[in-house]
C-alpha cells in the first residue's frame, strides 16, 4: 500500500550555498536506510529524495532544478508532501562489527543515515567524504557525531586531502578490516569502490541514481539492464552493479533516451 504523507516542515538548516536540511514534524519509523521519497510540491512536480533520518524525518535538497528550489524555499511553518519510503535499502550483514561507508557529494545523506543505525546498534563506522571544494562538503559534522573516523577529500585541497576519495578508501580497506563498504555518489566514483573491493575480496553495496517519475517500477524510466532501480534498488550489491552493462557508462534522460557518460 502506497503511504502518502503531508506533514509540517518543522526545521530548515542551511548545509552549503546550495544545500538545505529539512527537519518534517513526522517520525517515520519504517523508513530504512538507503531508501526514498518521491517528494511532491504542488505546481511545480515530484523527484526523488534520499533520507537523512527517519525519525525526524529529514531530507537534504541541493536547488538545482524547480522542485528542488521550490524545497529549498520552505520555510518552518510549511506544509510538505511525500510518498514511501520506496526501494531496497542497505542491508548490514548479520553480526557485522565494523563497516566502511564512502560518499561522494550528496550521496552522503543515506550514508549518514547508516551510520547513525550502525551506532544505534553498537556497529563501529569508518566515513571517507568527498567533494569537489571545502564549500561543497555537507554533513561533516553530522558523520564525526555517529563514525569512530571521519576522512576528508577535496579535489582541490581546500580542505583534508587533495584528490577523490579512492586513496583513503583503498588505504582503509589495506589496514582494517571492515565487514562491508557502502558508497553513494558520483556513479563512476562507485564502481571504482566496487571494482577495489571486488580486488580485496569485501562485500560492498552501492547506491544508483536515476531519473524516476513514479517510485514504484511501472514508468520504466529507470531501467537499467531490465531492473528498475526504484523497486529492484536504489541499492545493488557490488557485483550486481557490476555485471549491469550501463553502470558507469550510461544513463537515460527525462524521455528515456540512453546517454553515453
Amino acid at each position: 500500500m502506497i503511504k502518502i504523507h503531508t506533514n509540517v516542515v518543522k526545521k530548515v538548516s542551511e548545509e552549503n550555498y546550495r544545500v538545505k536540511t529539512i527537519e518534517v514534524e513526522h517520525a517515520l519509523e519504517e523508513a530504512l536506510p538507503g531508501q526514498f521519497l518521491m517528494v511532491w510540491m504542488p505546481g511545480v512536480g515530484e523527484r526523488p529524495m534520499s533520507i537523512g533520518n527517519g525519525y525526524p524525518l529529514t531530507m537534504s535538497v541541493a536547488n538545482v532544478g524547480k522542485v528542488s528550489a521550490a524545497m529549498t524555499a520552505l520555510r518552518p511553518g510549511d506544509m510538505i508532501s511525500y510518498r514511501g519510503p520506496f526501494g531496497k535499502p542497505f542491508a548490514v550483514p548479520k553480526d557485522a562489527k565494523r563497516i566502511l561507508v564512502i560518499g561522494g557529494g550528496y550521496g552522503v545523506v543515506p550514508l549518514y543515515f547508516l551510520a547513525k543505525r550502525a551506532k544505534e546498534n553498537d556497529i563501529g563506522a569508518v566515513a571517507v567524504l568527498g567533494a569537489r571544494a571545502a564549500k561543497d562538503i555537507i554533513y561533516e559534522k553530522q558523520l564525526f557525531a555517529v563514525c569512530d573516523e571521519v576522512f576528508i577529500t577535496t579535489d582541490d585541497g581546500s580542505r583534508g586531502k587533495k584528490g577523490t576519495v579512492m586513496a583513503e578508501a583503498e588505504m582503509l580497506i589495506r589496514s582494517k578490516k571492515f565487514d562491508c563498504a557502502y558508497a553513494c555518489g558520483p556513479e563512476m566514483m562507485m564502481k571504482a569502490v566496487a571494482q577495489l573491493c571486488r580486488q580485496h575480496g569485501m562485500p560492498c553495496q552501492v547506491s544508483l541514481e536515476r531519473y524516476m517519475k513514479c517510485g514504484m517500477g511501472v514508468c520504466g524510466s529507470c531501467v537499467v539492464d531490465g531492473k528498475t532501480v526504484c523497486r529492484d534498488g536504489p541499492v545493488f550489491s557490488g557485483e550486481e552493479a557490476l555485471a549491469m552493462g550501463e553502470f558507469g557508462k550510461a544513463h537515460r534522460d527525462a524521455t528515456g533516451v540512453l546517454h553515453e557518460r
